[in-house]
C-alpha cells in the first residue's frame, strides 16, 4: 500500500484508554492518519467523579470533560459503535454501516454495566445503573427530586458510593448484598467488616446475605418494590443496579480473537491474541478491555477496570504499535485503586485474590483509620489504608518486589501486627452478583 493510501491507526474507543493512547501516539512521533470511534455521542471525559460529585449535584455531567494533552489531529467518529471487526480486510464495520479501514488498530472499549438479568424489570422506570455519563444524569435528575426510598443492589465500590451520595443528600436507602459485608470480594470481610460500619453510622439499612429475585412495577411501569429471596418485599421507587461489569467485545464476535464476557486476551505487550494463541501484529488493545499476562502475579491474566491501568497501559501499548516487531516491550502493572464513601478515603494496591492472611500494620480498624496488608504463601501481594495512605507507597514497592509478608515492621506509630483471616467469600454460583471493583471508581 503507498503512504497516500495508509489509512493509518484506528482506535476503537474514545474514553479515557482511548484518548491518551492517540496522545501516546503523538508524542512518540506519530504523524500519519488517525481516527477515534466512540459509541458515546460525548468527547471522552472522567468517570470518577459521576458516582460521587455528579450524583451529589456538584460537578454538571458535561463538565466532567477530559483535557486533551497535545494536538491529536485526529477523525473522530463518535455516537456510533463498531459493530464487527474483518481482519483479513483491515476494517471495521460501524454501526451506520460505514466500513472503516485501518492500518494498526488499538481497541480500547472498555466495559459496561451488568445490567438487571431480566430486561423487563430492567426496563422499569426508575432503575438504573451507573457507568456513563448518560447515566449519571439520569440518576442525579432522579435523586434531585428526593424519591422516597431507594434501592442498591450489589455492595461493591459503585453501591457503597452511590448508597453514601444518597445519605448526603438526605435520601433513605437500603443497600443488599449476598454477601456478609460490602468490599467482601475485593477486601475480604474482615476489613470489609469497617464499611458495614460505615453504612450503620451513616443510617444505611444494609441487608447482608440477601438475594433480590424480582424487581416489580405498577400498571404505569414504574418501580414499586423489590422481592427478595425467602419472600420478604423492599418498598423502592429507585433502584441502583450495581452488580459490576462486562467487557465490551460482543461486536468482535467471529472476528477470530480471543475474546469473552471476561476481556480481550493479550500477550505482555499488549498485542491482541488470535484464536489460535498467536499475537496479531497490528491489533493492540488496552484499558479495561484488556486482559494480560501480570508479571507481578506470576503471569496470570487480570483485567483491570482501573484509571491508572488506563492510562499506562493505553501508553505502553502506544508505544509498542510503533516500534519494531522484536522490539516489544512487556507490560507490567500494579493495580491501585480509590474511593470516597462515608467521610473515608480508602485506598488499596495490588491484588487480594488469593490472599490466605492479612494485617493492620498502621492504625486500627476500631477508629476505622488503618493500613491493611494482604498476603499470600508468604508474600505481600496488596495493601488497603482507609484515611492511613501516608505508607501506602512503600508497601507498594514492597509488593512489586515481592517481599514476604508483612514487609515492613517497626516503622513509625505501627500497631501491633497480628494476623488475620482475610475471609473472602466462595466463588459466586447461579445468578450475577456484585463486581467489586468494577466500573468507574478508580
Amino acid at each position: 500500500m503507498s503512504p497516500s493510501l495508509d489509512p493509518g491507526i484506528v482506535i476503537v474507543g474514545a474514553s479515557l484508554a482511548g484518548l491518551r493512547g492517540a496522545e501516546a501516539l503523538r508524542l512518540h512521533g506519530y504523524a500519519g492518519p488517525l481516527a477515534i470511534v466512540g459509541e458515546e455521542p460525548h468527547p471522552p471525559y472522567d468517570r470518577p467523579p459521576l458516582s460521587k460529585h455528579v450524583l451529589a449535584g456538584e460537578l454538571a455531567p458535561g463538565a466532567t470533560a477530559l483535557p486533551n494533552l497535545v494536538p491529536l489531529r485526529a477523525t473522530w467518529h463518535l455516537g456510533v459503535a463498531a459493530t464487527g471487526l474483518d481482519r483479513p480486510a483491515r476494517t471495521l464495520r460501524l454501526g451506520d454501516g460505514r466500513v472503516l479501514p485501518y492500518g494498526r488498530l488499538l481497541i480500547a472499549t472498555g466495559a459496561q454495566a451488568r445490567p438487571w438479568p431480566g430486561s423487563e424489570e430492567a426496563a422499569l422506570d426508575g432503575v438504573f445503573t451507573l457507568r456513563g455519563r448518560d447515566d449519571a444524569a439520569a440518576l442525579r435528575a432522579v435523586l434531585a427530586q428526593g424519591p422516597r426510598h431507594v434501592l442498591i443492589v450489589g455492595g461493591g465500590l459503585i453501591g457503597c458510593e452511590a448508597a453514601s451520595c444518597c445519605r448526603d443528600l438526605g435520601i433513605d436507602v437500603t443497600l443488599v448484598d449476598p454477601n456478609p459485608t460490602p468490599l467482601a470480594r475485593s477486601l475480604g470481610t474482615f476489613v470489609g467488616g469497617v464499611v458495614s460500619g460505615l453504612l450503620e453510622r451513616a443510617g444505611v439499612d444494609f441487608r447482608p446475605g440477601v438475594h433480590v429475585e424480582l424487581l416489580e412495577g405498577d400498571t404505569f411501569g414504574r418501580l414499586r418494590r423489590a422481592h427478595l429471596r425467602g419472600g420478604e418485599t423492599i418498598e423502592a421507587d429507585v433502584a441502583i443496579v450495581a452488580l459490576g461489569a462486562v467487557r465490551s467485545t460482543g461486536w468482535l464476535a467471529g472476528a477470530g480473537l480471543m475474546a469473552d464476557a471476561g476481556g480481550l486476551t493479550c500477550d505482555g505487550a499488549c498485542r491482541v491474541l488470535a484464536a489460535d494463541g498467536t499475537p496479531c501484529q497490528d491489533i493492540y488493545a488496552a484499558g479495561d478491555v484488556a486482559r494480560w499476562p501480570n508479571p507481578h502475579y506470576g503471569g496470570r491474566l487480570i483485567a483491570v477496570e482501573h484509571w491508572g491501568n488506563a492510562v499506562e497501559q493505553a501508553g505502553h501499548a502506544a508505544r509498542n504499535m510503533l516500534a519494531a516487531r522484536e522490539d516489544q516491550q512487556p507490560y507490567a502493572h500494579l493495580p491501585a485503586f480509590w474511593s470516597s464513601q462515608f467521610g473515608v478515603n480508602i485506598k488499596a494496591v495490588g491484588l487480594t485474590e488469593g490472599a490466605d492472611t492479612v494485617a493492620i500494620v498502621q492504625g486500627s480498624r476500631a477508629t476505622r483509620r488503618f493500613l491493611a496488608v494482604y498476603g499470600r504463601a508468604g508474600r505481600s501481594i496488596a495493601a488497603v489504608s482507609f484515611d492511613e495512605g501516608r505508607w501506602l507507597p512503600a508497601y507498594a514497592e514492597q509488593i512489586r518486589a515481592g517481599r514476604p509478608f508483612p514487609p515492613i515492621r517497626d516503622a513509625t506509630d505501627q500497631t501491633r501486627i497480628a494476623t488475620h483471616v482475610p475471609g473472602f467469600p466462595a466463588p459466586r454460583r447461579g445468578r450475577a452478583a456484585p463486581a467489586e471493583t468494577g466500573g468507574i471508581h478508580v
